[in-house]
């Protein structure tokens, strides 16, 4: 198991300088957890470590899991894999890509990555995609495959949690504040649950609605979080001139890259909200960058067809 040969891996800060954060002397960090490894990265590390050790002592040799056409999750789940010598299906929303899957595949880098690691599909409807959390469901996948160990979309299980505990260090404790952006709720879990009682967490959903909260509560007792809601851009994989020309912006400026779904949001919100003043003097903030950028080709391939301005990188 030499993916997760260590007992723990802590990323990196790299300290943000910017005259916004300067005029309201606000210090931002990055924890750049989209280093850890350059296909296994960012958040889709920590959720996996668990799940896999969990397959690997059941002596369980598939691993089958859920995503989307452009999913981190189905490509980092492939990519470990491979690595870990586990075989990996994954169960893809849109039953319209299996009818050419050649031809899907030479569209879709991220597919055709996870096909190159050696993950088989099942291309499902949309409407059979709203099953997939549904015993019966699960139960005819089982059947199918066999002997299998499912992980659910996003991969957040209580083993995702566990691992996304181990995303601050000790030394992160100096911080007041640590951010994320929350997708389906385990990474803030798991950042709660390792947090000191006397920082506040701030999440940033990137996708609509107010379900999160809940389900975050499934995975932790304590009450030092809550949830910025006003940046999620439209919704889950919705992005606009305003944040393109802020990821570029940031790139050229910081050396750092950000995901369009995710983490851009989170910074775009946490600037903004330093621009207003929302945080006091000589506030120490410590955001998670959660990964995704093999994201961006699939995004610039929607936003070409909208002649939209790409994701520089």
């Amino acid at each position: 198991m030499s993916l997760f040969s260590a007992s723990n891996v802590y990323a990196q800060n790299q300290e943000i300088i910017h005259p916004i954060l300067e005029k309201h002397q606000v210090r931002v960090f990055i924890k750049r957890e989209d280093l850890l490894h350059k296909e296994v990265s960012g958040n889709k590390f920590r959720k996996l470590k668990y799940n896999l050790l969990r397959a690997k002592e059941r002596g369980i040799s598939t691993v089958l899991t859920f995503g989307g056409a452009y999913s981190n999750h189905i490509a980092a789940t492939a990519a470990a894999g491979k690595l870990l010598g586990i075989k990996t299906i994954g169960v893809i929303r849109g039953d319209e890509l299996g009818k050419d899957v050649s031809k899907t595949l030479k569209g879709n880098e991220t597919l055709r990555f996870a096909s190159m690691a050696g993950m088989t599909f099942n291309f499902i409807s949309r409407s059979q995609y709203k099953e997939k959390t549904t015993e019966e469901f699960l139960n005819q996948l089982q059947a199918v495959y066999g002997d299998c160990f499912i992980i659910p979309e996003g991969g957040t299980n209580a083993l995702a949690v566990k691992g996304c505990e181990e995303i601050l260090s000790e030394a992160d404790k100096q911080h007041d504040i640590v951010c994320c952006a929350v997708g389906t709720g385990g990474t803030i879990s798991g950042i709660v649950n390792s947090s000191s009682l006397t920082q506040q967490v701030l999440g940033f959903p990137a996708l609509k609605g107010d379900f999160l909260a809940e389900e975050i509560k499934k995975y932790t007792s304590k009450t030092n979080w809550e949830l910025v809601n006003e940046y999620h851009f439209g919704g889950y994989g919705k992005v606009n001139g305003t944040l393109i020309e802020f990821i570029n912006t940031f790139t050229k400026e910081q050396k750092i890259v950000l995901d369009p779904v995710y983490t851009a949001k989170m910074i775009f919100g946490i600037f903004d909200k330093v621009e207003k003043g929302h945080f006091i003097k000589n506030t120490r903030i410590l955001a998670i960058h959660t990964g995704g950028l093999q994201g961006i080709a699939g995004m610039n391939k929607k936003l070409l067809k909208k002649k939209m301005p790409l994701i520089e990188i």
